[in-house]
């Protein structure tokens, strides 16, 4: 009989799990960015250098109390970001800017899930640096110096406005990578 009653209550308890629909929450989705085919303008200021830069973007001066600097910020578009980009006359050893570059990379390394990184070394036009592409939900997927070696640095950080997720941008930063090489490799300073 006790048999009889825990087979009864086994087959109901089966009967009653197998109708219920189960509903898992779906992730949210993001809009599909339509970007058009990458296109350059020449940029050249009263500044010591002059590079290629998309023609989306637009560069900002940068002031601070004693003037226009030769800092830039160069306003990504339908990116929704932006690039401080930092000039530098050099009175320390160039180690200190290199390291300095390197330890603002660091400090990412908790969130980033890999960090590659791409030299730009032209000896005969004087550019010399490194960019880093930073994947994984950090603040700043690209970071990147340039230098004469001697007296001229420059560094370079991206920021979107938005919240860093590293799927949902993933398209954005495919593009804004070819536009930053582009960018570095057509770097030049000015004699």
């Amino acid at each position: 009989m006790k048999t009889l009653v825990c087979l009864f209550l086994i087959f109901i308890i089966v009967l009653s799990c197998g109708n219920e629909v189960i509903n898992i929450p779906k992730p949210p989705t993001y809009l599909r960015l339509d970007l058009p085919k990458h296109e350059y303008i020449h940029f050249t200021d009263h500044c010591d250098y002059t590079f290629d830069i998309s023609k989306l973007y637009q560069v900002k001066k940068v002031t601070d109390n004693t003037g226009e600097t030769c800092h830039k910020d160069i306003e990504l578009g339908p990116l929704n970001g932006v690039i401080h980009f930092s000039y530098i006359n050099m009175t320390e050893p160039l180690s200190k800017y290199v390291n300095y570059s390197i330890d603002k990379v660091d400090e990412h390394k908790i969130k980033a899930s890999a960090i590659e990184d791409i030299k730009i070394l032209r000896p005969q036009d004087r550019v010399f640096g490194t960019m880093f592409e930073l994947q994984g939900d950090v603040a700043s997927p690209f970071q990147f110096y340039l230098t004469d070696s001697t007296t001229r640095f420059i560094s370079g950080v991206v920021y979107f406005n938005s919240r860093p997720n590293y799927d949902s941008l993933k398209p954005s930063l495919e593009y804004l990578k070819v536009d930053l090489v582009k960018m570095l490799n057509s770097f030049q300073w000015k004699k």
